[in-house]
């Protein structure tokens, strides 16, 4: 049981966080900070904080743990603020997607305190937005990266993991550089191509007509692109080098992809086709099966 929670940032993820840990009985009080009044104002009338905090001495007096639910660009200026206030017991983690950028703005930040930060990042979301878009069931059976950092103490990193758990989370480890080159390729640059499409059509001088007959697949591949923009760009400039590098071995696929349609090379495309049906097709299996996470401190050295 958990005191006393704070999120800074109650939207989807932090709000589905508050809710999680609620429904499940884990937290006596979750306090919120944000930046837009209304935003918060909604938050206590939907449940999702008890209340909010009018700064951040008021915020972290007595508190257990704090989620940064932000765009992770201000990562750095955030844990400065909470800096004055940090109390020796208090446990800081995050919902970053990304993780290098966070652990380098967080050691700049925190200096000596930095062993209260414990890296983190759910893998689950939704395109849509803000408080009303929180939900208490989002985390559950979905994974929560952890990338603890060398000078956090167990008890610590376990704070965080259980908070996760009564969320309903399965816990994985993966260090800050494997985490950023992971994600780059499986999120970041379908984001990056979501966005790119739809904004491609939209440009187009008869984009009317085009979104007129776009249909389910259309709105599938593009779904990602409704997420909010903001975040998404802080996210493709923090990976930024990862994400070039998938981005350019996703442009030699197409440029494959191109010379065997201009060739007519049915076979080869085929081929192409095939092998992807087979991949994601496992994975789907793979996500249906439900494999179980690693012991929570495999990577913790």
């Amino acid at each position: 049981m958990l005191n006393k929670v704070v999120i800074i940032g109650v939207g989807l993820i932090g709000g589905s966080f508050a809710l999680g840990l609620k429904h499940a009985g884990a937290v006596r009080q979750v306090v919120g900070i944000g930046r837009d009044p209304r935003t918060m104002a909604r938050a206590l009338e939907l449940g999702i904080v008890d209340a909010i905090a009018a700064s951040c001495q008021e915020a972290l007096q007595g508190a257990d743990l704090v989620l940064l639910a932000a765009p992770v660009a201000q990562t750095g200026r955030i844990l400065e603020g909470l800096l004055p206030w940090l109390e020796q017991g208090t446990v800081v983690t995050d919902a970053g997607s990304t993780k290098c950028d966070v652990v380098a703005a967080a050691r700049a930040a925190l200096g000596g305190k930095v062993a209260q930060f414990v890296p983190g990042h759910p893998i689950a979301g939704s395109e849509s937005n803000g408080p009303d878009a929180a939900m208490p069931g989002l985390y559950r059976n979905k994974k929560v990266v952890l990338a603890p950092l060398p000078e956090n103490a167990a008890a610590d990193v376990a704070r965080v993991a259980d908070a996760w758990r009564a969320c309903g989370a399965l816990i994985h480890t993966l260090s800050p550089e494997d985490h950023d080159r992971v994600f780059a390729a499986v999120s970041h640059l379908p984001h990056l191509l979501a966005y790119a499409l739809v904004d491609d059509i939209a440009a187009k001088p008869h984009a009317d007509l085009l979104f007129q007959y776009a249909a389910s697949g259309f709105r599938d591949f593009t779904r990602i692109a409704g997420s909010s923009p903001e975040m998404w760009r802080d996210i493709s400039l923090a990976n930024r080098a990862a994400l070039l590098t998938e981005l350019d071995a996703y442009l030699a696929q197409l440029t494959t992809l191109r010379a065997r349609l201009a060739a007519a090379d049915g076979a080869g495309l085929e081929a192409v086709y095939a092998n992807a049906q087979r991949a994601r097709r496992e994975w789907i299996e793979a996500i249906e099966a439900g494999s179980p996470p690693p012991p929570l401190n495999q990577d913790c050295k």
